[in-house]
């Protein structure tokens, strides 16, 4: 995959870089990491510049979140609620359940979207629950392009900086990105243990 996108990247330049970012929004295992840092080291060797590249990555992955976001406005809450109703007791959820969840995010999901957008693999996914929750689409699109901002400057920044050595960044990348996956599995398992002892509290 890795040569795939380098290819494209050096066949469209922007364009490509805007395709694959955006591609990288919608389908989670095209890895960011090697897009970003890859065209941060072509600003070195073509005509391609920083500012462009960043700019190109921020507009490829705010464009992909928005389809994500879109796909979460058409699932939202009263269509969740149904299914959960119908097939809830085999997952052992409630209706009270996606409410809950819902009003959190309501709260929450400005903050969550940002601090989101910085972390591996989730950074794409949150769009889907901001669409479910109706968050405000111009707050959504304000604290996803800051956030997405944030990731593209640094990562290209420094595939600008080690230049032919971008190889040796993906491969920390993917170290961290392992350690956040394993991280977010952990939490996965308590948040199940807790919900599952407080129903049993509750009962």
């Amino acid at each position: 995959m890795e040569s795939w996108i380098t290819n494209i990247m050096e066949q469209y330049g922007y364009w490509g870089v805007f395709l694959l970012i955006a591609l990288e929004n919608i389908f989670p295992p095209v890895p960011s990491e090697v897009i970003l840092t890859f065209g941060g080291f072509m600003t070195n060797t073509t005509d391609l510049s920083v500012l462009g590249v960043i700019g190109a990555s921020t507009a490829g992955s705010v464009f992909g979140a928005v389809i994500l976001y879109r796909i979460g406005l058409f699932l939202d809450v009263e269509r969740l609620e149904n299914i959960i109703e119908r097939y809830g007791h085999i997952l052992r959820l409630t209706k009270n359940d996606i409410t809950r969840a819902d009003a959190w995010f309501d709260k929450y999901g400005i903050w969550t979207v940002l601090i989101c957008r910085l972390v591996p693999l989730i950074r794409s996914l949150i769009s889907i629950p901001a669409g479910m929750s109706n968050m405000n689409f111009w707050l959504f699109l304000l604290f996803t392009t800051i956030g997405t901002l944030i990731w593209n400057t640094i990562l290209v920044n420094i595939g600008a900086a080690v230049g032919s050595n971008w190889h040796e960044i993906v491969e920390k990348m993917d170290v961290f990105s392992n350690f956040v996956y394993a991280i977010l599995f952990i939490l996965f398992v308590l948040a199940i243990l807790w919900y599952l002892k407080k129903r049993k509290e509750r009962k």
